[in-house]
């Protein structure tokens, strides 16, 4: 399928993006940002498993939205709330359009697959072969790994009376089997068994769906019975449950019981294989307690992760060619790295730039005997950590270690809550936050005792402190040891950790205290420069751009005169280029190899170009409800970088890159053989390496 044949957003969702002239709709933006991940599955530019792995990024999407998003406008309508959102529309509206849209959304995927992705890797050799394809010697072998591997752990289940429906676990995959035995017809289901792969290999690259190995062999799960059919279905439930803590040891019991009540939130969603018989799917809804609207009937394969399975693949020559980030010598160890920051700003562009050295700064707590102690604001860090497992060995050493844990990060609740006992076993002190905020800002500061006396590093990011997602996603991180921004960041940790009431800061930006007043100061100095002198200019990165206070800043700037350029990869609720309130607006948005995640804040400042990095997004959420940091970086070359390289490399993109139009769709910018920001960036260190006088190697 072609790019331009995903015309998928419904005439009544996009009515619903028109009715409002100043704001697009939040949900259908969202929506909007997963159709353009869909496209990478369909655009036959992308390596055959790169697309693989877009679709099933996609299908997560929409889970989590679903499981998150529409399930919190489900709350919203169920309970009589009239709240409105800023573009005027109230709770139901929304879920309705919502459940519209992601069904296109679901269809169009299924198109994808079926018509055009399926076929593509069976010509390339990679194919996943339907029940009725395999050969006799399959069918035999098949039938042995049934008997051994997935019979003894599946377990058949009576679905019905509703009142006694065994319970469906949130996104698993479960056959529905009807039954019929002495005049009387029965519902079972039975779970496809996640601990096993959802490929099950019958060549080298040929390969049965664990579905269809399980429906081939349903009668021996039912001896004596007669088995009327069987049908796919998967239900997505509810995950947005509410932290409502207190104190540090109530917040650690609430995240556990988080975790539980997760499995068991309401179900949102019903989706049934489209040769699904009405009786079975009147059965589900009545014993999942759901309406028939929030059922979904979807072509070809349920829970289309499989496509992480594909994209895993030992087939190079399907993928995109392999990343080496680009790597200093003299950033590798504790002794070198602070020499080099303390003569001069370190600004890294990761993946482009190696995360090794974030790593090295966290392994010298441990390992370089003149640092005294080591502070750090940790969010998603992953299943493995090599950076708090560096704490955790500072903390045995006897340095100081302070660790402010959120326990609240959405989806990472419980990897966090296993660090937080591990560091605090090892003699760190663990901190938890604050009661109605999430500490989402990436924040690190070293003290080190030096000849000259002691003297602290600071590192300052946009992104987490996970070397995994360091080599998927675009981030920034400053390591400096500017005394001001130093002293900031011990102010910060201050406030994050004891009873601090600072509303000053000399350099940083932090939200909830100054950041948004700041911005918009910042907005409202580039309009009255521009309205004295001209040449007023406003470049902004951010994932996401909701809040209406920022938003309508950027309408005075843009009627103004001052030239806004917006790159935003997610959600955008500004409306660009509409005549007398934004047509000094242009707002691109990034979808391509690596996941945009930079946040970068660049004004002209009338010949004295300045630029902000930092952790947050123009949300309400991030401004009034998150605590955030900017930092201002202090050198030219680094103002220069940001600017062209990270915020307008999108305006220049011209394979990657989609312009988000006055009507609220995204026209995709393809120019043949054009400029793609993700390849061209990748053999290019990043400006914080310029200057070091030394060559650059690589990982």
């Amino acid at each position: 399928m072609r790019i331009r044949d995903l015309a998928i957003t419904s005439s009544k969702a996009t009515n619903a993006w028109r009715g409002h002239p100043r704001y697009f709709n939040r949900e259908l933006s969202w929506l909007a940002f997963d159709e353009r991940v869909l496209s990478e599955a369909a655009n036959e530019a992308n390596p055959l498993l790169e697309r693989a792995k877009f679709l099933a990024i996609f299908e997560s999407n929409l889970d989590e939205f679903l499981m998150v998003r529409v399930s919190g406008l489900i709350e919203q309508r169920d309970a009589g709330i009239a709240d409105r959102t800023p573009d005027g529309l109230d709770a139901g509206t929304q879920v309705d359009m919502c459940f519209q849209v992601a069904a296109s959304l679901r269809e169009a995927a299924s198109e994808i697959w079926l018509r055009g992705l399926h076929p593509a890797l069976a010509e390339a050799g990679i194919v996943v072969a339907a029940r009725e394809e395999w050969t006799a010697q399959e069918d035999v072998s098949l039938t042995e790994h049934f008997r051994t591997q997935i019979f003894p752990v599946c377990t058949p289940l009576l679905f019905d009376p509703p009142s006694a429906v065994p319970f469906v676990s949130n996104r698993s995959l479960n056959l529905a089997v009807l039954l019929h035995s002495a005049d009387e017809s029965r519902l079972a289901r039975i779970k496809v068994p996640a601990v096993l792969p959802r490929l099950v290999r019958l060549a080298d690259r040929r390969f049965a769906l664990l579905e269809d190995v399980l429906a081939a062999h349903i009668g021996s799960f039912f001896p004596g019975v007669d088995v009327l059919g069987h049908s796919l279905f998967r239900v997505v439930r509810d995950a947005d449950i509410e932290l409502r803590e207190l104190e540090a040891a109530d917040l650690i019991t609430a995240v556990e019981e988080t975790l539980r009540l997760r499995r068991f939130g309401d179900a949102v969603l019903l989706e049934v294989g489209s040769d699904t018989p009405s009786e079975v799917e009147r059965r589900l809804l009545d014993g999942l307690d759901l309406e028939e609207s929030a059922l979904r009937r979807t072509e070809g394969p349920l829970g289309l992760e499989f496509g992480w399975e594909l994209a895993a693949m030992e087939a190079p020559e399907l993928r995109y060619p392999r990343h080496i980030p680009v790597r200093f010598e003299r950033l590798d160890s504790a002794a070198s790295l602070f020499e080099t920051v303390s003569q001069h700003d370190v600004l890294l562009h990761h993946p482009y730039d190696s995360f090794r050295p974030v790593e090295t700064f966290f392994e010298a707590a441990a390992s370089d005997p003149a640092v005294l102690g080591i502070k750090a604001t940790l969010y998603r860090v992953g299943e493995r950590s090599p950076i708090v497992e560096s704490l955790m060995r500072a903390a045995e050493a006897g340095k100081q270690v302070a660790a402010m844990i959120e326990l609240k990060a959405r989806f990472d609740e419980g990897n966090n809550l296993q660090w937080s006992q591990a560091l605090e076993e090892a003699g760190a002190h663990v901190t938890y936050g604050f009661r109605d905020l999430k500490v989402h800002c990436k924040l690190a500061l070293i003290v080190r005792k030096e000849p000259g006396g002691v003297r602290q590093y600071a590192h300052i990011g946009t992104g987490n402190y996970n070397p995994a997602t360091a080599a998927l996603y675009t981030d920034l991180g400053l390591l400096t040891c500017d005394p001001d921004v130093c002293r900031d960041l011990g102010e910060v940790f201050n406030y994050l950790t004891g009873f601090s009431r600072q509303d000053e800061f000399r350099r940083l930006l932090i939200a909830p205290i100054n950041l948004r007043d700041e911005i918009i100061g910042k907005i409202e100095r580039e309009v009255a420069i521009h309205r004295t002198s001209g040449g007023g200019e406003i470049a902004i990165k951010v994932n996401a751009l909701v809040d209406p206070e920022l938003i309508d800043a950027l309408y005075e700037a843009s009627r103004a005169g001052v030239r806004v350029r917006l790159a935003v990869r997610g959600i955008c609720c500004l409306r660009p280029g509409v005549p007398g309130l934004s047509e000094n607006i242009e707002v691109v948005s990034v979808v391509g190899r690596f996941l945009e995640h930079s946040r970068a804040y660049c004004f002209e400042n009338g010949g004295a170009p300045e630029a902000l990095v930092g952790s947050s997004d123009m949300m309400r959420r991030n401004l009034d409800r998150r605590v955030e940091a900017l930092v201002p970086l202090r050198e030219a070359e680094h103002v220069r970088y940001v600017r062209e390289n990270v915020v307008l490399a999108g305006f220049r993109d011209q394979v990657k890159a989609w312009r988000l139009l006055p009507d609220g769709s995204y026209e995709p910018v393809r120019v043949e053989g054009g400029w793609e920001s993700h390849r061209e960036l990748s053999g290019h260190p990043a400006a914080g390496l310029l200057g070091l006088g030394a060559e650059p190697s690589r990982d």
